[in-house]
């Protein structure tokens, strides 16, 4: 295996870890959310545009139990949200975590699977590397 193969086994295996530790932790978080978390509403108050994307993501505002306002972005993004500004949608968060608020639809829940799916490729990619020397 030449230097620049192992380099490579290295960063596929290095990202395969550290998808596997977002979806862990998204998927921590989610049970959390399932079991304590505090179901209110809030309104896209803003678009913006994030960097690398293409399209501009959804500014989520809502009133936590002690009256105040928090803004949070959504975990999964695109094009195709169906989330305009002035649209309302279901929110949930943990009481004393309101900034980790999660947008409560199922596409928004199942953000962790996209981080399991990259962690199996970036590690079939490490394997195949290993495999094709």
């Amino acid at each position: 295996m030449t230097k620049g193969e192992l380099i490579g086994f290295v960063l596929a295996v290095l990202a395969s870890l550290l998808c596997l530790w977002g979806g862990v932790r998204e998927a921590r978080l989610q049970a959390r959310l399932r079991r304590y978390g505090v179901h209110t509403e809030g309104v896209v108050v803003d678009q913006e545009m994030v960097t690398g994307d293409d399209f501009l993501t959804p500014v989520i505002e809502f009133t936590d139990q002690q009256g105040r306002p928090v803004r949070f972005t959504p975990v999964s993004r695109g094009s195709r949200m169906g989330m305009d500004l002035g649209t309302h949608v279901p929110v949930v968060h943990l009481p004393e975590q309101p900034e980790n608020a999660r947008v409560s639809t199922r596409k928004q829940r199942r953000a962790h699977v996209s981080y399991f799916a990259a962690s199996v490729i970036f590690f079939g990619g490490a394997v195949w590397a290993w495999l094709a020397r």
